[in-house]
């Protein structure tokens, strides 16, 4: 879609060369979802893209993924073998709606930034307990927590003017067994809910709700709970108001296949468990 309010594109090389912010302004990455619906308050464009950040590196401390990595680019992402958590990111980069050409341009951190339910790289990095880099507009750089990173449907933690810069996926979360689970109301719709599991050396559980709600929770077991259990965790960490309501999905349809589907990776975990 052409944006016939831009009156300016700006293409820094470096963070010195990233203009002061103003009201008007927006970060380009991909552009998926920029480019596609009226942006009326859009005045001026940053894209990102000059910048050359790496798209990700595989180091001691884990996997540092930046903001402008693009989904094709960590599907085809080669990762150690001991990190049994990697058919997880797989997983989560081929549950965005959209066509090889949206892969191949979307983004990590254009996913984030924006802020829908359906996000699947929120899913993946609230899972695995990744840190957000954020560039402030002061110069500083801060570290947030993935699940303080999402407030609500297109609502996140950056101020005006900050920039997120990339996220470090630790290596301690890459080793754990992993269970996924997605549903959507059609073959090729929008995710109505995603669901992670993952679980560590000494059985503690933990469970990665989104899609289904407005922000991503993120409950931990010291042990796989039963069907009571889990219902009651589920149930005090996500209040009825908190399930998203929307052509995707109604809000008791979403509560019910967030129970069915919390149970599902449970039981696939504990039976991956037994096998080890």
């Amino acid at each position: 879609m052409d944006l016939n309010t831009i009156e300016t594109v700006l293409r820094p090389r470096s963070r010195s060369e990233l203009p002061a912010f103003q009201a008007g302004d927006a970060c380009l990455a991909g552009g998926t979802w920029l480019f596609s619906e009226p942006q009326p308050e859009t005045r001026r464009l940053v894209d990102l893209s000059g910048l050359g950040w790496p798209a990700h590196a595989i180091g001691p401390d884990g996997l540092t993924l930046a903001a402008t990595c693009t989904f094709a680019q960590l599907d085809r992402l080669a990762l150690p073998s001991h990190w049994t958590a990697a058919p997880l990111i797989a997983q989560c980069c081929r549950a965005l709606l959209g066509s090889f050409k949206i892969r191949n341009t979307a983004t990590v951190g254009g996913n984030l930034c924006l802020a829908l339910p359906a996000g699947p790289m929120i899913a993946l990095a609230v899972a695995l307990e990744a840190r957000c880099a954020i560039w402030s507009i002061d110069g500083a750089e801060r570290n947030l927590p993935a699940a303080d990173f999402v407030i609500g449907p297109q609502q996140n933690a950056l101020r005006p003017g900050d920039i997120l810069r990339s996220l470090l996926v630790p290596a301690e979360a890459l080793v754990r067994r992993t269970a996924f689970r997605r549903i959507s109301l059609s073959p090729a719709g929008r995710s109505g809910a995603l669901l992670i599991g993952t679980q560590d050396a000494h059985g503690a559980l933990a469970l990665t709700v989104t899609a289904a709600i407005r922000r991503p929770v993120r409950l931990t077991f010291d042990a796989p709970p039963d069907d009571a259990t889990l219902a009651r965790a589920l149930a005090a960490a996500i209040p009825d108001a908190l399930y998203h309501d929307d052509v995707h999905g109604r809000p008791d349809w979403r509560r019910h296949v967030t129970g069915l589907l919390a149970r599902e990776i449970r039981d696939a975990l504990q039976e991956d468990g037994r096998c080890m």
